[in-house]
């Protein structure tokens, strides 16, 4: 399935064209790698294996180094992102008024696990750190619509206004 999926993703022309682009925009630039990868992702919305590969092959870099950076930082994602990106504050406030709950919750509503999209990649659903909103806790955003003061019983009635 990873294949097929990586070789629909190359057959989008305009989007490959673009990739092209800015490999040889940067080609031969020291330091390219990094500005490849997020314009890559910024083009796919995330950084496919064939994607990958392709800039390994055209920037002569070992799969292994893309594989690499692109794992390490953690602005890159290897999976697709849903149209709405839900990320669930887990620091320390948010945590002790029971954003756990609030991820079971929402695990459950959407029937993925954290880090995962829902088929129709509608949604996607992600765990971050310490947002700065504490006296919010617990706090989830949606795309850039902050939802504070959060209760299980909550959840659906968020989630109905995206659906």
């Amino acid at each position: 399935m990873e294949t097929k999926t990586n070789q629909k993703i190359l057959n989008d022309e305009e989007k490959l064209k673009k990739l092209k682009e800015v490999i040889e925009k940067y080609k031969g630039t020291k330091g390219a790698l990094i500005p490849v990868l997020q314009e890559a992702q910024s083009i796919y919305g995330y950084l496919p294996l064939d994607v990958q590969k392709k800039i390994a092959q055209e920037l002569d870099v070992p799969l292994s180094e893309i594989y690499g950076v692109a794992t390490f930082y953690s602005f890159f994602t290897l999976k697709p992102k849903g149209k709405y990106q839900i990320k669930v504050c887990l620091g320390t406030a948010c945590y002790v008024k029971g954003a756990a709950s609030i991820l079971e919750e929402l695990k459950e509503q959407l029937n993925i696990g954290v880090g995962d999209v829902t088929p129709d990649l509608k949604f996607s659903l992600d765990g971050v750190r310490c947002v700065g909103s504490c006296g919010l806790a617990p706090v989830m955003f949606i795309n850039d619509e902050v939802y504070g003061r959060l209760t299980p019983d909550k959840i659906k009635g968020i989630l109905d206004k995206y659906k």
